[in-house]
């Protein structure tokens, strides 16, 4: 038909976190869609596919943008780009680790390379069931050997230790090369994954331990675009979290002027007799804030580039302490004090205009799913016909 009907699938170390939209017929298809995901500490990296969404058959992958830990870190102000995708090779769709134990006994003539292969986990399935029929092959200086096949299972269990003799001119820059394969009755082996040691590192020191399989080194060329090209916005923000007692001091500053604003001068407001009182909650049209609480200096000193993540953080603190409207109130009445121009209210860059667009991500959007989620599903399951535009709708049609 000339077209597609593309979606991306989002994977962390091979593994599926996020799925977009299907866009239906389009050959430039635009999502437009915002993920925050939550990532181990030494993933390796962020992949995004896109395929083909067919209604018959299994889908067609078009191509995929693969991004290594390294280059998102480099990039402190985030990934913004216009990239290249690349064809998806079998043998690099590679994921789990295997356990194991390499050491060399120092006694004995001829040397003997001893290999405990345990066990491998969380390998990526080859069959049509959702499972593999994996073995181990342990290769080095010309010698191989191989474990027994474990039948339909992506965590297989080998505990076999393979002996491989080695000649004393062979210690020099030799490797050791474990790989794991789904075998097949018919048609050749399917590659799992694969990973090296310097020989002269094991006759050093014993190894054992868990190690993460990795592809074969890619051999695709680069198509130069001709598979199309993903634009994407990717930012990697890597924090320390600490026990909650560490941050009381900051959250005590930062809430002062909205708890206790009396004690600090940044607030001052009437109750109904004229004279000053302490409300538990200050409301809006009576709160007058003064320039010197930490909220103001912060406001005062953070950049334009940085307002954002300020904001997040802000309305984050502030609704794990129940005093996120009070936050709002408060950043809300300083921007109406310092406008001078009607006009212009709420249109600049300002922490309380983030502040309010956040509040509206983290509160509105679960609103807005259980209030419309039920309404656009029942759309799509009885394939109703919706046009907004009167002048666009056909007149054959019922309205």
């Amino acid at each position: 038909s000339g077209s597609s009907d593309p979606y991306c699938v989002l994977k962390v170390d091979d593994e599926v976190v996020a799925r977009t939209a299907t866009v239906w017929k389009s050959l430039n298809p635009f999502w437009g869609e915002e993920y925050t995901l939550r990532l181990p500490r030494g993933f390796r990296s962020l992949a995004v596919y896109v395929l083909d969404e067919d209604t018959i058959g299994q889908d067609d992958v078009i191509g995929k943008v693969s991004l290594s830990h390294q280059q998102i870190s480099a990039a402190p102000r985030g990934v913004d780009s216009w990239l290249s995708l690349v064809p998806v090779e079998p043998d690099e769709e590679v994921q789990g680790e295997i356990h194991l134990e390499l050491w060399v006994p120092r006694q004995g003539h001829p040397r003997v390379l001893r290999c405990h292969l345990i066990e491998a986990r969380d390998l990526a399935p080859r069959d049509p069931s959702g499972t593999s029929d994996p073995f181990a092959r342990v290769s080095c200086c010309g010698h191989k050997l191989e474990t027994a096949v474990i039948k339909k299972t992506r965590f297989p269990r080998w505990d076999e230790v393979l002996e491989l003799e080695l000649a004393e001119g062979e210690l020099g820059e030799a490797v050791l090369s474990v790989e794991v394969w789904d075998w097949d009755i018919v048609g050749k082996n399917d590659f799992l994954g694969r990973v090296e040691f310097p020989l002269d590192t094991i006759c050093t020191e014993p190894t054992k331990g868990w190690f993460q399989l990795l592809p074969f080194p890619s051999t695709a060329e680069d198509q130069g675009g001709q598979l199309g090209a993903l634009r994407l916005v990717v930012r990697l923000m890597e924090d320390t979290v600490l026990p909650p007692s560490y941050y009381q001091p900051l959250i005590h500053l930062l809430t002062e002027p909205i708890l206790c604003p009396s004690q600090v001068g940044a607030v001052g407001w009437e109750g109904p007799s004229g004279v000053a009182e302490n409300l538990p909650i200050p409301t809006l049209p009576s709160l007058q804030p003064s320039a010197g609480t930490a909220l103001a200096i912060l406001e005062e000193v953070t950049s334009g580039e940085s307002r954002q993540d300020v904001a997040t953080k802000l309305v984050k603190i502030f609704l794990g302490q129940g005093l996120a409207v009070p936050l709002l109130d408060y950043l809300t009445t300083r921007e109406l004090a310092r406008t001078t121009d009607p006009n212009t209210l709420f249109r600049s860059n300002s922490l309380a205009s983030k502040a309010v667009e956040q509040f509206m991500k983290v509160v509105g959007l679960p609103y807005l799913h259980e209030v419309l989620k039920p309404v656009v599903n029942r759309i799509f399951e009885e394939k109703k016909y919706v046009e907004l535009d009167p002048g666009k709708m056909e007149l054959s049609r019922g309205r």
